[in-house]
């Protein structure tokens, strides 16, 4: 029989759920390309090594921004290469797909997402909102009458949700994410260092030593980069005690947006939340402190759910268990599932 699988498409990585063998693919959303060809090298892990790092023929590339689809045909191949790598080489039976989607997704970036799915091997397929299956694989039950708020911040999006009697009350999805907090890293270190550094290079100063709130330890990192001054290579340490003015701007972007979700939820759900806490998911909430700037500034408690970088392909796993009840071609079967969980 044909298997059922959960994807998790994000813009900076891609965990595939397998039913019956939970997470068996955990990759980067990146793919290499001969540009003289346009024939696909690599993809996932093996092609991110190559990013920044690439001859002139060849360059590595994110086909996701943002949550989002930015090119389509390499995201086709994308997905068709980790459903087979998930599944096995045999196209006898088609599997049925389930792939997570940023809550304010649109139309037309559904319609995209299904049909390169559904082109890449699917036999059919659904979407899920992200903050939606966060909860579920956080451990949430929000089936019943009681309010929860998860904050999902991946790669390219950050989403906001109240959840209650299986559906969502308000929710609210921003493009300022993991993404958004290397940029600002790497505009910090020009300006205040006059140093160059490249994207893997911010990534790892974030995950090192990547802090939004003071810490008791001030950590150090040693960076290489290119001088603007004299146009040759530098080697500079940066402490954490400078992360959090370079991510001033994006984690103020987030706060408003937890606030703003909250100030347009009914009181009768404020009280659960005060009572539950605010549940954070995805790689970002990983950033030091950053649960600890979320409960100062709304007053409510906050903490990272187990397992927080997993918790949307797990949610999108359980919802497995309910995708024969649904009805074919439904596009966004959060509701639906739920209600069977």
């Amino acid at each position: 029989m044909g298997k059922d699988i959960g994807i998790d498409l994000g813009t900076a990585t891609v965990l595939v759920y397998v039913k019956g063998r939970g997470i068996v693919l955990k990759e980067p959303s990146v793919v290499s390309i001969d540009k003289n060809t346009n024939k696909i090298l690599k993809f996932g892990r093996e092609a991110q090594h190559m990013l920044g790092r690439t001859p002139g023929n060849i360059t590595a590339i994110r086909p996701l921004r943002d949550g989002v689809i930015s090119k389509y045909d390499i995201t086709l191949q994308m997905i068709k290469h980790f459903i087979t790598r998930a599944c096995g080489s045999s196209v006898l039976f088609k599997p049925r797909v389930i792939i997570c989607v940023p809550s304010g997704i649109t139309e037309v970036e559904e319609r995209a997402v299904v049909d390169a799915a559904t082109q890449a091997g699917a036999k059919e397929t659904y979407l899920i909102e992200e903050p939606v299956a966060a909860a579920i694989g956080a451990g949430l039950d929000i089936s019943k009458p009681v309010g929860h708020m998860v904050v999902d911040i991946g790669g390219g999006t950050t989403d906001i949700a109240v959840t209650s009697l299986g559906g969502v009350v308000v929710s609210e999805s921003i493009k300022v994410a993991g993404d958004k907090f290397d940029e600002a890293i790497i505009r910090y270190v020009r300006r205040r260092h006059n140093i160059v550094i490249g994207e893997r290079t911010a990534e790892e100063i974030k995950i090192k030593i990547g802090t939004v709130w003071p810490q008791s330890e001030n950590k150090l990192i040693e960076v290489k980069g290119r001088c603007l001054v004299q146009g040759l290579p530098k080697v500079i340490r940066i402490s954490s005690a400078e992360i959090p003015e370079a991510l001033e701007e994006p984690v103020r972007d987030i706060l408003e947006a937890v606030c703003s979700v909250i100030e347009r939820t009914p009181p009768e759900l404020i009280g659960d939340i005060l009572d539950g806490g605010i549940v954070m998911t995805g790689g970002g909430s990983l950033l030091g402190g950053l649960d600890t700037l979320i409960a100062n500034t709304t007053g409510i408690a906050a903490y990272v759910a187990d397992n927080a970088v997993s918790c949307v392909a797990m949610g999108t796993g359980i919802a497995l268990d309910s995708i024969s009840s649904i009805p074919e071609g439904t596009v966004n079967i959060s509701r639906q599932l739920i209600s069977r969980l």
